[in-house]
């Protein structure tokens, strides 16, 4: 329980790929100023950061991001060559699993829902109970990059696909606030010389980064080289399409989801901050997160 000069909060983690590595900004803002989280409801990148924070282990997995070099990315890109999606995503479970070991979600010190979309009945499930790796693995499949993920009989996808901020699981929770981080917030802009350019940074900005975006290139150089049997007419382009598409699909039904279940705080990070696979960019999105979580909550602590 919190103690009496602690806020005690409902935490929501919104999905929106490699922006949600924002959402460790926004824990650390939180510990950093006497508000205990009780609570943690994630989609996708949601699930995935809020499971390592709530077994501990959320400090150490950044750190094993910052350390990772393309060897190391690329070694964890197990393609799974078939139409379900491009990567099993065994050996990035395998990874975690180094990290925080087999926890159950019942045994960790809060409550924590992963959420996921069951893809043949068409809706989400809430991974309450059981294993933690499991519920994170179900809830950040991607549809198309990762395969689907087979859990207690049911086929699933990534939870972003039908509730990218999944505020419906705090409700029962006896916290003073719910707080919800929404990947999908309106683009930054800046201004030059009387003309509006969006800031986001892809990865051919700034030389080599180590995203699914390179290994996808690696893949796409294999299929047209003119001595590879298995040459195909493929479009891999249709990676960018869907990626966006999906993104947008997301914003979309998040602004839908704040406004029938609006929290008590919404930390809105802009949604072309990164693109969604740039998972090098760890210190920009951590520094993100924690700036715009003293932005919308730094007054609230000086007037107390």
């Amino acid at each position: 329980m919190a103690s009496s000069s602690e806020k005690s909060v409902s935490l929501v983690l919104g999905s929106g790929g490699a922006r949600g590595l924002a959402h460790i900004g926004v824990i650390r803002w939180l510990e950093e100023n006497n508000y205990k989280i009780q609570s943690i409801s994630g989609s996708s990148i949601g699930a995935l950061i809020g499971g390592l924070y709530a077994c501990g282990k959320m400090d150490e997995y950044e750190s094993w991001l910052k350390g990772m070099g393309k060897t190391d990315f690329l070694a964890l890109m197990d393609i799974a060559w078939n139409r379900s999606g491009l990567i099993r995503g065994d050996k990035l479970v395998a990874a975690i699993k180094k990290l925080i070991d087999e926890p159950n979600i019942e045994d960790l010190p809060i409550s924590f829902t992963a959420v996921a979309t069951d893809i043949n009945h068409e809706k989400e499930v809430w991974l309450q109970k059981g294993s933690l790796l499991d519920a994170m693995r179900a809830s950040f499949s991607l549809p198309m990059i990762f395969m689907p993920y087979k859990h207690n009989g049911l086929t699933l996808i990534d939870g972003g696909v039908l509730n990218p901020i999944p505020i419906a699981p705090t409700f029962g929770e006896n916290c003073d606030l719910t707080i919800a981080v929404n990947l999908g917030g309106k683009p930054k802009v800046t201004i030059h010389h009387n003309e509006v350019k969006e800031t986001q940074k892809t990865s051919k900005d700034d030389g080599w980064i180590p995203s699914l975006y390179t290994m996808m290139d690696s893949i796409k150089e294999y299929f047209r080289s003119d001595t590879d049997p298995l040459k195909t007419p493929f479009s891999w382009d249709v990676y960018d399409i869907s990626n966006k598409a999906f993104d947008s699909m997301q914003n979309s039904i998040a602004r839908q989801q704040l406004a029938a279940y609006p929290p008590d705080i919404t930390i809105e990070i802009p949604r072309n901050a990164c693109g969604m696979l740039e998972f090098s960019l760890v210190d920009k999105m951590v520094k993100l997160g924690y700036e715009r979580c003293q932005e919308e909550l730094g007054d609230k602590i000086e007037d107390a």
